[in-house]
């Protein structure tokens, strides 16, 4: 268990000696910051499009004998490649001069050989077919005359695997028909009721009675045999609305009330009664289990050995219960397959379940040990069987489920010791936990494609840090053929940029390593002190420092204008163990600014530039609520914040993202976490951005801290942006955006522009 400090005091002795660096400060006058401000926009203008190489897309021969990929070169030229996997050898895939001349004369245009219009390739033997601008010709190497020809049967591109959503999309209209699948049944609702008849017959049987315009029956479902009809008593509730003022609205001179629904935390759900009604008996049968109230309507899964058996999932308003339920269609009698309960959260976005019908199992994930990992399930006798994945590192997703060899493919983290413990590998296990095989080994981030069989795979792999590389590897044994690519940064490095930092630093228990980056200006004076700005988001739903390589990144462009800029995962947010993330449970405003105050901290005593005495932050959206927090909580380290779009109380936002984390119902916890409730905190400098098109966070979240701020008479900047949505700004608030910290951190008057 992640034992928690609250305060940070512990460790201050380890940095005091750093606050007493005699380096001074970074401090150019302003005519140094006009520079650093026209090398920072040459610097975004030079560095695009000078990384090579850093990817291959692979189109595959139908006997995956072998592939065809296309290269991007400088100047917004390329190369084609063929892989011949038996030799284990790639050359062109041909000779580009000849097929230049072969397509300028067909086309009746001149091309070159770095830029051939070509959108496919088909090898065929001694045969190669080329697609260019929308037609497709055939010729002979090392004969290059093109003749027409028609369009190939290709080979189709292997699809991403979906794992079924857990609650499909239905049609719940109540006054819809419902055709039995063996078309002798049409079910349909009037006036609130479900009437059901044979097919080419009149008469009608009236299922229910009570049911009501207002609250009706409805969203009905047959089980495959038409033996059974599955509907819901309804009881709607329409969401409330929020409300947009477009200001600057073209060719009126009024503006624009929009009207959204939107739900808020605390807010009612429409509600299901769930019931099932018998075909044969023309008996209605209320199934014995709670009212459905919260994420719509179940997807149904019948039992495919026994129909007469149904299940669905259900995950209980506040997160902190999930179950598989299955349900006697006969008697209405229910069992929980599955019971998992909490005394914090479920990410219920990351369950994952598969359902392996001809075995009577299911595939389910859990955080129950600590780590979210995969279990085999009884779906008959109910329980688990068996832990698939045990270990202290975490399940990252399914690629895929193979049910003939009863094989599970999947993407993890955490598994590698030494290593960054974000970094995605993939493997594959058995069902029920035996020959794992680890596809990746490289230390870095991966994202492997298959061939369309899945006898190869191509692994492309890289870091911040790390450079891209891309190899091709045999599927059974994971073993590496040949590389493939290795990215071509010559003249990406010829600009000068430095790529980040890959840095970790212990958080708030002593123990927890927390990851992050560091970008510095490429021609930073190491005998001077620099400011620190980090990029903050601590949405819990996920992790988002980058791990693989960066061609360009706002911060690194923002790092040109004398900062030191970084950004690190805190405690409280995913990918990680459960009690790393069990830290934001209802306690969003602690956003992990302990465990990232300590690594700023431990960064600048390893680096004496790093200057901890003007550090400034910036967040959009959840970050815009951590980067405002961190002024009124943390006062005593953040010294600047600019906040987008923030979503400053938890109970104005969006209902499903804000009692994931905070709970149900809601409690005094919400307002006393409220950046509006403790804005009279507020020191240092704050600028606030809002788009007041936001529909993702309602508007007035932004400008109730506004008003809370106003009467606490304190001293803060606004920018609203007309007509904008959920945006750090636009170009125009990124430019506000880094003038502030200049203004603020480096004490220089911005340029004016």
């Amino acid at each position: 268990m992640l034992k928690l400090i609250c305060t940070i005091g512990g460790l201050s002795a380890a940095f005091a000696l750093h606050a007493q660096s005699p380096l001074p400060p970074y401090q150019p006058d302003r005519e140094e910051v006009q520079v650093s401000y026209r090398d920072a926009a040459v610097l975004d203008s030079i560095i695009k499009g000078k990384a090579y190489k850093l990817s291959v897309r692979s189109h595959w021969d139908a006997d995956e004998k072998g592939f065809w990929y296309k290269n991007y070169l400088a100047d917004s030229t390329s190369e084609f490649i063929r892989v011949t996997i038996a030799k284990a050898v790639k050359t062109p895939a041909f000779d580009h001069v000849k097929m230049a001349a072969a397509l300028s004369a067909a086309l009746d245009t001149a091309i070159t050989a770095s830029r051939l219009p070509l959108s496919d390739l088909v090898f065929k033997g001694n045969e190669l077919l080329v697609e260019a601008r929308g037609k497709w010709y055939a010729c002979h190497p090392p004969v290059y005359t093109l003749t027409p020809c028609a369009t190939p049967q290709q080979l189709p591109e292997r699809g991403t695997f979906r794992q079924r959503s857990r609650w499909e999309e239905h049609d719940e209209s109540p006054g819809s028909d419902s055709l039995s699948p063996d078309k002798s049944w049409t079910a349909s609702i009037r006036d609130g009721n479900l009437y059901v008849k044979a097919a080419g017959s009149t008469e009608e049987t009236a299922f229910t009675t009570d049911g009501t315009i207002e609250k009706p029956y409805g969203a009905l479902r047959w089980s495959p045999d038409s033996k059974y009809l599955v509907g819901y008593r309804i009881t709607p509730v329409k969401q409330q609305p929020v409300y947009h003022l477009l200001s600057s609205m073209p060719g009126t001179t009024r503006a624009k009330l929009e009207t959204d629904e939107y739900a808020q935390p605390g807010d009612p759900f429409t509600s299901y009664e769930m019931f099932v009604f018998n075909l044969s008996d023309k008996k209605a049968v209320k199934v014995n289990t709670e009212i459905y109230n919260f994420l719509g309507i179940p997807y149904l899964r019948w039992r495919k050995s026994d129909p007469r058996y149904f299940t669905y999932e259900k995950a209980d308003r506040g997160h902190q219960r999930f179950r598989i339920i299955e349900v006697d269609a006969v008697t209405g009698a229910t069992r929980n397959i599955i019971d998992e309960q909490t005394k914090t959260f479920i990410h219920e976005e990351r369950i994952f379940t598969y359902y392996l019908q001809d075995s009577n199992e299911i595939i389910w994930s859990s955080e129950k040990d600590g780590w979210n990992h995969l279990y085999l399930v009884d779906a008959v006798k109910g329980g688990v069987k068996l832990e698939i994945t045990p270990g202290p590192w975490v399940v990252r997703g399914i690629d895929s489920v193979d049910e003939k060899k009863r094989e599970i493919w999947f993407k993890g983290s955490g598994m590698n010791e030494g290593e960054d413990p974000y970094n995605i590998h993939y493997y594959r296990v058995g069902f029920d936990g035996s020959n794992l095989v680890k596809l990746t080994t490289a230390n870095a981030q991966h994202a492997l494609s298959y061939s369309p069989r899945r006898t190869y795979y191509i692994d492309n792999y890289s870091r911040p840090d790390l450079v891209p590389v891309t190899e091709l590897h045999r599927t059974a044994d994971g073993k590496k053929i040949m590389e493939l690519e290795r990215a071509d940064l010559a003249d990406y490095f010829a600009t000068g940029i430095r790529l980040p930092e890959v840095f970790h630093a212990k958080g708030r228990d002593g123990q927890t390593d927390i990851w992050g980056i560091i970008c510095r200006p490429r021609n930073f004076d190491s005998t001077r002190r620099y400011p620190v700005i980090e990029n903050i988001y601590a949405g819990p739903q996920d992790a988002f420092v980058p791990k693989t390589f960066m061609p360009y990144s706002e911060m690194q462009s923002m790092a040109q204008l004398g900062f030191i800029v970084v950004q690190m995962d805190g405690m409280g947010t995913a990918n990680r163990s459960r009690a790393f993330h069990d830290v934001c449970w209802q306690n969003l405003a602690d956003a992990g600014l302990p465990d990232r105050i300590l690594w700023i901290k431990t960064l600048a005593a390893k680096y004496p530039y790093v200057d901890t005495t003007r550090v400034g932050l910036y967040g959009t959206s959840a970050g815009g609520q951590n980067s405002t927090g961190a002024l009124l909580f943390h006062p005593e380290f953040y010294k600047a914040a600019v906040s987008a779009c923030g979503c400053h109380d938890n109970r104005v936002d969006k209902q499903w993202w804000n009692e994931q984390w905070m709970g149900y119902p809601v409690g005094p916890h919400y307002e006393q976490q409220s950046n509006v409730t403790n804005a009279a905190k507020l020191k240092g400098n704050l600028l606030l951005i809002v788009g007041e098109a936001d529909k993702n966070v309602p508007p007035e979240s932004t400008y109730r801290v506004v008003d809370a701020l106003i009467k606490a008479n304190k001293d803060f900047d606004l920018l609203v942006v007309p007509g904008m949505g959920h945006s750090d700004g636009g170009p125009y608030g990124r430019r506000k955006k880094r003038n502030f910290f200049v203004r603020h951190l480096l004490g220089v008057e911005p340029p004016a522009f």
